[in-house]
């Protein structure tokens, strides 16, 4: 399974706001063995919104979009997703009943709280108001990480990949002697290596099977020199 994420919001290309978002769900998607392909920011704009999820549910299995619901001027998500699907927006009953199970009557709520695109199902935001939504390969979550978070957890299981397995073995070396003994372990064993210097180099391998992982760490360890 692939998925792009997208996150919405011109606090997050100001850098008034750091995207914790995609940060967690890229490793919460990686823990379930699905294959993020692309995160991308986009601003509060209906247009960018509607043109990204349109060109993104057409290459990967899902696209998740956070952040932008809700009733204030800024938050255009739900528009954005209605624009790209075709879809108009229209009070969800379901959505509705859930709010006021929660204590909230129609006159409480902003208008177009619960406007969602036609036939889509309603996320219920069990730590917030806004709900979120699933409509044809389409997610679209909270922008507040708790509410973000705690929504995800009712869809997880939408989410299913083949499991990968992963080791990370220190080098105190320079990474630029080590492309010789990387290129070696690449022929030799059926893993995806990620390099990431800093003050030693941690090498990341990766691979759907779990003893060719770990033999191929074993198999670096020998070669590199441990801090």
């Amino acid at each position: 399974m692939n998925v792009a994420v997208v996150t919405v919001g011109d606090e997050l290309l100001a850098g008034r706001t750091t995207d914790t978002n995609a940060t967690w769900l890229c490793e919460r998607l990686a823990d379930r063995g699905v294959d993020v392909e692309r995160v991308t920011t986009v601003p509060d704009r209906v247009a960018d919104i509607a043109r990204v999820v349109n060109e993104y549910r057409a290459e990967y299995d899902a696209v998740i979009v956070t952040g932008g619901l809700g009733p204030t001027h800024d938050d255009v998500t739900m528009d954005g997703v209605a624009a790209a699907l075709g879809r108009s927006l229209e009070d969800h009953e379901e959505a509705l009943a859930w709010l006021a199970e929660d204590g909230y009557t129609r006159d409480d709520l902003a208008a177009g709280t619960a406007e969602l695109p036609r036939g889509a199902r309603a996320l219920h935001n069990e730590a917030g108001v806004a709900p979120g939504v699933a409509v044809d390969g389409v997610y679209v979550l909270p922008g507040v990480p708790s509410e973000m978070k705690a929504m995800f957890e009712t869809i997880a299981d939408e989410f299913e990949g083949t499991p990968t397995y992963r080791e990370a073995v220190v080098a105190d070396e320079p990474e630029s002697a080590l492309l010789d003994r990387i290129a070696d372990l690449r022929e030799r064993f059926d893993v995806s290596v990620g390099s990431y210097p800093g003050e030693s180099v941690r090498i990341e391998l990766t691979g759907t099977d779990e003893a060719t992982v770990a033999d191929a760490a074993a198999w670096l360890r020998e070669r590199v020199d441990s801090p």
